[in-house]
């Protein structure tokens, strides 16, 4: 091939990925509702067919999905997954560290950044307290099936109920199979609990006399953004300390919101949306 060719092509080439990121980030400030075929042909400036054949190849990586009923173009799975893996450097975790610190030094007790992926949650973060008795039953990079722990409970519970039979259902027979403390039916039930109580509450059942606390915390547009937990022997989690750690809990997800619409407020194009409120489930199989 000529090298005139060659630069040519990989100029096009370049451009195209240029012109894909560019629908990525436009797609990205409109999280929740997504947008249709019309707003990203004007908002990027490219025509109808050049723009369809970039989003096709972004969905067929994962990075754009389309709503069934609305043709909407909304971020993909894989989308989220990178925003996950780059949490540690970026954002969640930074804005968290202070809430972090605050538990654990007003508790003496260990706390804990939990996000979900998929149907999984993942801990991104432990935080020591001084307590000299401390629990073990989570590490940084711990991963469980949603609904298994504290924080990964709480990350379950904020989900619309669509979401929790979906995921519960898929994680069926993970959780029979490896954890015994958690059937299905127990999980669901632990989800009602929750949203009564305003926290999750893992009661041991997990590693023996370590018990867990969480609160989940959400973006501005009402999508659940992760989980801060506590985690405690059983003799410092009596009913009177649960309701101390409960208001603490609150005050910090109630602190991470904050800061989450401060800085996404403060992008270009970055708008609030209501928040998406779960309603009740009941405590039987999914259908």
């Amino acid at each position: 091939m000529p090298q005139s060719a060659v630069t040519g092509a990989g100029l096009s080439g370049s451009q195209s990925v240029d012109r894909a990121l560019g629908l990525l980030s436009l797609i990205g400030r409109e999280p929740a509702e997504g947008l249709p075929l019309g707003e990203i042909v004007s908002g990027s400036g490219l025509n109808k067919p050049t723009a369809r054949r970039l989003l096709l190849a972004l969905m067929r990586a994962g990075l754009v999905e389309q709503e069934a009923q609305t043709r909407h173009y909304c971020l993909g799975e894989e989308a989220f997954v990178l925003g996950v893996l780059a949490a540690r450097r970026h954002s969640l975790l930074e804005l968290a560290m202070d809430s972090l610190r605050r538990l654990s030094g007003e508790t003496q007790d260990t706390s804990f950044l939990t996000v979900r992926r998929e149907n999984y949650a993942i801990c991104l973060h432990r935080e020591e307290g001084t307590y000299p008795v401390r629990t073990h039953a989570l590490q940084a990079g711990d991963q469980h099936p949603l609904g298994v722990g504290a924080g990964s409970l709480a990350l379950l519970a904020a989900l619309p109920d669509a979401d929790v039979d979906r995921i519960v259902a898929a994680n069926e027979a993970a959780l029979l199979a490896r954890y015994p403390g958690f059937p299905p039916d127990a999980v669901r039930a632990d989800i009602v609990q929750t949203r009564a109580r305003g926290f999750s509450l893992n009661p041991g059942r997990l590693v023996a006399s370590s018990w867990g606390m969480g609160r989940a915390f959400r973006y501005p547009d009402g999508r659940v953004a992760g989980a801060l937990s506590l985690a405690a022997i059983d003799s410092r989690m009596t009913p009177a300390r649960q309701a101390e750690l409960a208001t603490l809990l609150a005050r910090e997800g109630a602190r991470m919101e904050a800061l989450l619409a401060r800085m996404f407020l403060s992008k270009p194009g970055g708008k609030p949306v209501a928040a998406a409120v779960p309603r009740r489930i009941e405590t039987g199989r999914a259908k």
